[in-house]
């Protein structure tokens, strides 16, 4: 019997999936839509209350492409632990102007990202032009680094319509028109 349950033990363990840790809680909304997001090839894009906005993916080959490819654009650079520390992470959430300052503390990270969050305001470009956000600069490089890769949007019930509004302006500026909203599914109103 104790055979059994250990091989079943196993089993589970070794088919089960793991989530990766979100840098900030989020009570999404509930809906009763059944459709699941799918696993792999997601960039969730994830939105606090007070509007501060993260995006990151389950592959951590994508996002070492993602940031090597906004390293290379905006001319920076990350030393070989800062590079770990950004692999670790779940997601990204810090500004560029921040960003090295963020992961060469890697003990304060988790409280640091609280009050983080990438900007939605547009970057200027070098002839004074507006061009796209460090948010669109991000999700640019996650389709650089994955063409299939499916957009999945998850805020919080109490981030206000404005914020939402803005973000998914964003999303569209960048022909970005198909993305997923993620949501508790509410089986009582399923039921009923």
């Amino acid at each position: 019997m104790s055979d059994v349950m250990t091989l079943l033990l196993c089993f589970f363990m070794l088919t089960s999936t793991f989530l990766t840790p979100e840098p900030v809680s989020v009570n999404a909304p509930n809906s009763v839509s059944e459709l699941k997001i799918p696993e792999q090839d997601v960039l969730n894009i994830l939105v606090t209350p007070a509007g501060k906005v993260y995006c990151g993916t389950e592959n951590k080959n994508n996002m070492q492409a993602m940031l090597d490819i906004m390293l290379q654009k905006f001319n920076l650079s990350l030393t070989p632990e800062q590079v770990k520390h950004f692999r670790e992470d779940a997601m990204v959430g810090a500004p560029l102007n921040q960003l090295s300052d963020y992961l060469s503390k890697p003990d304060k990270m988790a409280e640091r990202i609280q009050t983080l969050g990438l900007p939605l305001d547009s970057l200027e470009n070098s002839d004074g032009s507006k061009g796209k956000s460090e948010f669109q600069e991000w999700v640019t490089a996650a389709r650089e680094a994955n063409p299939d890769i499916r957009l999945a949007i998850k805020c919080d019930s109490k981030t206000p319509y404005g914020t939402i509004k803005k973000l998914m302006s964003e999303l569209q500026d960048m022909s970005e028109n198909r993305f997923q909203l993620i949501t508790n599914l509410d089986v009582k109103r399923l039921n009923e």
